[in-house]
């Protein structure tokens, strides 16, 4: 079995070569490769697995005071790390980096329209779109994603400041923060985050990473290679994860506006004084108006104490219109729970799949994870892409290294994600609530000032 080398983007580039010609040195082909895919990436365990146990209930109004108030303390001194995953495509949407995504500017009725009609395969009118929506798109504040998920994260903190009576400039500044971007957008993006002051947080405490691309691997004459002429694509969140635990790829901006990139040792110093670790993908809608899940976090903090590092929060699929999904189970063999991704379920029906993964994870004691990770990498699952070989490791693959609880809500919440032109109503209805929330546009004014 070969080992990740993570080293570097370099030694990771080179592992995934050395994984490929050990692991499918027998095929010919990438054509085979392609076909026999289910199989490579199949859970070995399929067969032994049953629903999960000892599923955690999250009921907010059975939380004690006093694990709220921990909860709410923990974010008041700065020991929760706020990672946001925006380095992903809107491939489905069609409209680029998900960050830049800026509604007013980029979508109208008709467009939603046409795009959800091509998606559905049938006719959707403009008149059934306004009927979904709360608003015109245009009437929205003129915001990108990325600005609002970061906006609204330091609007909840500032109100949750001035609650406990705290000056929130302060409660801000102690805040660490991780935005995970895309190498085509970076720069722009960072030039914006630059001009909003960095949406008063401290610039010295957040922090940058730039999840890079990989070219396609080839099979020619039984050699696996890199080919220059593949489109680059980047390996999934699992591979940012492991970017993570690498020298030189997380860095802040000094106050001359210079990067200034952390040892791998000193990103572990910084999540060693963490408490906890949230990672936010940045297509949640539910976010727009609550950043902070405090009864969630409370829970997940009262976990940690008892040994779980990371604590994932599954939901029960819709009996009646099952969908696929990281799948949450019992695995016999190992005694234990666990998460499983969908294209590791070797094309079981979705009416198999109990209980799903609603992609929101907190990790306890996050320096806990980032070690194991270090130490034994992800499991790197395979695909074949436009001809080409790409790696796709899974950052939810982690619950197989340290203990992991789920969690589930006593009041089920249906999943919100704007994963798709179909969703593109409800996530304009969800930018409309924030934008409406009392004191929010007052907010954005003083904050970042102009909008453009």
């Amino acid at each position: 079995m070969v080992r990740l080398d993570l080293t570097s983007l370099e030694t990771y580039s080179r592992s995934c070569l050395e994984i490929a010609r050990a692991r499918l040195g027998s095929f010919s082909s990438l054509a085979e490769i392609a076909a026999a895919e289910a199989d490579l990436n199949a859970y070995e365990h399929l067969e032994a697995l049953s629903e999960p146990r000892d599923i955690h209930l999250l009921e907010e109004d059975r939380l004690a005071p006093a694990d709220l108030d921990r909860a709410r303390q923990a974010v008041l001194e700065g020991r929760i790390f706020w990672e946001h995953t925006a380095a992903g495509e809107a491939t489905r949407l069609r409209m680029g980096t998900k960050y830049r995504i800026n509604v007013p500017e980029h979508l109208t009725v008709k467009m939603i329209a046409a795009t959800i009609s091509d998606e559905l395969r049938r006719e959707v009118s403009p008149q059934e779109v306004r009927a979904m929506l709360a608003v015109d798109p245009k009437d929205l504040l003129p915001l990108s994603l990325g600005r609002r998920h970061l906006l609204q994260l330091a609007f909840d903190l500032t109100r949750l400041a001035e609650e406990a009576g705290q000056d929130p400039r302060a409660v801000l500044a102690r805040q660490k923060i991780l935005l995970i971007l895309n190498e085509k957008t970076a720069e722009t993006i960072t030039a914006r985050v630059r001009k909003a002051d960095f949406m008063g947080f401290d610039r010295l405490n957040f922090y940058f990473m730039i999840q890079p691309t990989f070219l396609g691997i080839a099979l020619r004459d039984g050699r696996f290679f890199f080919d220059p002429a593949s489109p680059r694509r980047m390996h999934n969140h699992g591979q940012l994860v492991m970017q993570e635990t690498m020298d030189d790829q997380v860095y802040y901006l000094d106050e001359f506006d210079r990067c200034v990139h952390l040892s791998a040792e000193e990103f572990e110093d910084l999540l060693a004084e963490s408490s906890g670790k949230i990672s936010y993908n940045i297509e949640d809608l539910d976010y727009l108006t609550g950043a902070v899940d405090y009864p969630a976090l409370a829970l997940a903090l009262r976990l940690g104490e008892k040994g779980f590092n990371m604590v994932m929060e599954i939901v029960a699929n819709n009996p009646e219109r099952p969908m696929k999904g990281g799948l949450a189970a019992y695995d016999l063999v190992l005694g234990r729970n666990v998460m499983i991704e969908s294209f590791q379920l070797k094309g079981w029906s979705n009416d198999r799949i109990k209980f799903l993964n609603r992609n929101f994870n907190h990790y306890t004691n996050p320096v806990v994870g980032w070690r194991a990770i270090k130490e034994r990498g992800l499991p790197m699952p395979v695909a074949v892409k436009e001809g080409y070989l790409y790696f796709q490791p899974v950052q939810g693959d982690i619950n197989f290294l340290v203990p992991t609880a789920l969690v589930r809500r006593g009041k089920l919440k249906p999943i919100k994600a704007w994963k798709s032109a179909a969703d593109s109503p409800q996530a304009v209805n969800a930018m409309w609530a924030q934008d409406n929330q009392p004191g929010f546009k007052e907010f954005v004014k003083k904050t970042i000032g102009d909008l453009g």
